[in-house]
């Protein structure tokens, strides 16, 4: 069941117009991957008229600016999220985290495109990243982040294995997070794991059983992704910090 002040967040996005795409640990536990959070992250489409009607809709639950950045597209489109605190009855104190921008995600057009729309107990429809783009986006260098990315990985398998298609099984075998899911991917789709070898040769590993080298190269998988996010963030840390100053001797 969807928590009360979540639909009610959810249900004043879309019924302002606002094109957006819930994604982080309430996407995750709409998917079944659960993962507690009071927090609302979007990724919205960065245009003049969807952000009029996102003024709208956060003046609905009455959310105030919480931290730096300021709400400015430009700083969206660098990467930065911008963060609400509600007021409105019902959502008091939940939090929303705007961005318009993902690592190594595609355009806003295309994540909507594929979106999973899921429809609720009243018939209201709550939009979200995929699944395969939501795995994408938890690609973090927090260790929390992995664990629910296996177990995403693994709910999109058992839900869609019965009738794959090509598209679903290049995901699978390139986000497989276990060595047992591995040696069944790779045993079951051959053809497929072979010619994605190049890309992820720790493929070649499972084809071969052997399971602590696996473990080892999925490791190091981790700690690879780690270093390209620490590497991402780190100059919009320090814009964010200057930020910071900035209000702080303007205050």
């Amino acid at each position: 069941m969807i928590p009360t002040p979540i639909r009610q967040v959810l249900s004043t996005i879309q019924t302002n117009g606002v094109q957006a795409l819930l994604m982080g640990g309430q996407a995750c536990v709409f998917y079944g991957a659960a993962q507690v959070s009071k927090d609302i992250d979007l990724v919205l489409l960065a245009q003049e008229e969807n952000f009029s009607r996102l003024s709208a809709a956060l003046g609905a639950l009455k959310a105030k600016r919480i931290a730096v950045p300021r709400f400015d597209p430009a700083l969206l489109a660098r990467g930065h999220a911008v963060h609400f605190r509600c007021a409105a009855p019902g959502v008091e104190e939940l939090r929303i985290d705007i961005m318009t921008r993902l690592r190594d995600l595609p355009p806003f057009s295309t994540l909507w495109e594929r979106r999973t729309v899921i429809v609720g107990d009243r018939d209201e429809e709550f939009h979200l990243l995929s699944i395969p783009d939501l795995v994408n986006a938890k690609k973090t260098q927090r260790m929390k982040d992995w664990p629910i990315i296996e177990l995403l990985v693994a709910i999109h398998y058992r839900e869609n294995g019965a009738t794959p298609c090509p598209d679903w099984v290049e995901f699978w075998l390139a986000e497989a997070r276990t060595p047992e899911l591995l040696a069944e991917l790779v045993q079951r789709f051959p053809e497929q794991a072979r010619a994605q070898t190049s890309r992820r040769p720790l493929l070649s590993l499972a084809f071969s059983g052997e399971t602590e080298a696996l473990r080892t190269a999925l490791d190091a998988e981790v700690r690879a992704e780690q270093a390209k996010d620490r590497a991402y963030w780190a100059p919009l840390i320090a814009e964010f910090e200057g930020f910071r100053r900035a209000e702080r001797e303007g205050s």
